[in-house]
């Protein structure tokens, strides 16, 4: 049979979410909704992708965490008309809008990829998976030339993103369950604006291992995680960091693997707790088993 998808919810418009549960949820399979990323929350000037600040930093990943509300917000409406969660909620678009890169076709929406898309893709990856009994799908946009691309190509050249890398990073995400996490963390702050410094996920994979997702917003400063698994007890660790020099650090057809993950050493085991010392600007996923 095939699924049949109501898209219908842009941003804050629970009022369709709503109406669309009301009149047509027992016929639907998933409801879509898309929410892209905006630093400056205007259409006509977005800010750059490249040439940005620290200013910047601070208000593309405050504005991409308020997707967490938005899947929040949804989702309890839906609640009220599935409570068994059969209706799958899709973000089938979502990713950061920034301006064209100068001297490109406006129409092609290119722009570049640094490493503040990379901590964006980790954190919007994280809070998926904590929604991950009604978000069942998500798709970024673009993959290829176009918008927080994977991929960026010209004519024969080719080179992957940032983004790409922590997408293939949280791999061992696929097909694994659900752990619950509490964090508590300290707020990065800069000028009027604060963010949660750390953001993490996890998972149970089919063979046992679980594997954890962290993310250092701050741009400046290492973090310390400690953190303890109930109903198991791993002792051994394999894990990569992706990080780079500063904020706007970006692969270049000339430089294809200036971003790229490496292995992570900064976690150790102490009696049954985990210390993981996350460099700043970073995403980092381990396995632990």
């Amino acid at each position: 049979m095939p699924l049949k998808v109501a898209s219908g919810a842009y941003g804050e418009r629970y009022d369709w979410t709503e109406e669309l549960m009301k009149t047509s949820g027992k016929y639907m399979g998933a409801m879509s909704f898309h929410q892209y990323t905006l630093p400056t929350g205007k259409w006509d000037v977005k800010g750059p992708a490249l040439t940005f600040n620290e200013k910047d930093w601070i208000m593309t990943l405050h504005t991409t965490l308020h997707i967490d509300e938005l899947v929040r917000k949804h989702s309890e409406v839906m609640d009220k008309y599935d409570p068994e969660k059969k209706v799958a909620l899709f973000v089938d678009e979502w990713g950061a809008w920034y301006d064209v890169e100068p001297g490109t076709n406006p129409g092609f929406l290119f722009q570049q990829n640094t490493l503040r898309d990379a901590v964006l893709a980790g954190l919007n990856l994280n809070i998926f998976n904590s929604h991950a009994d009604r978000v069942r799908m998500a798709n970024i946009a673009q993959m290829i030339n176009v918008l927080q691309a994977m991929v960026l190509t010209d004519k024969e050249k080719m080179l992957v993103t940032p983004t790409y890398h922590v997408f293939e990073m949280y791999k061992p995400f696929q097909n694994a369950t659900l752990l619950p996490s509490e964090l508590t963390t300290p707020q990065y702050k800069y000028e009027d604006l604060e963010i949660p410094a750390v953001s993490v996920s996890a998972a149970r994979g089919a063979d046992g291992a679980v594997t954890v997702a962290l993310v250092n917003t701050d741009p400046n400063r290492p973090a310390r995680v400690t953190t303890k698994v109930t109903g198991a007890t791993p002792r051994k660790m394999t894990a990569r960091v992706l990080t780079a020099p500063a904020m706007n650090t970006h692969n270049t057809f000339e430089a294809r693997d200036t971003v790229h993950p490496t292995a992570f050493t900064g976690g150790k085991l102490k009696g049954d707790t985990w210390v993981f010392d996350l460099p700043a600007r970073s995403v980092v996923v381990a396995t632990l088993n």
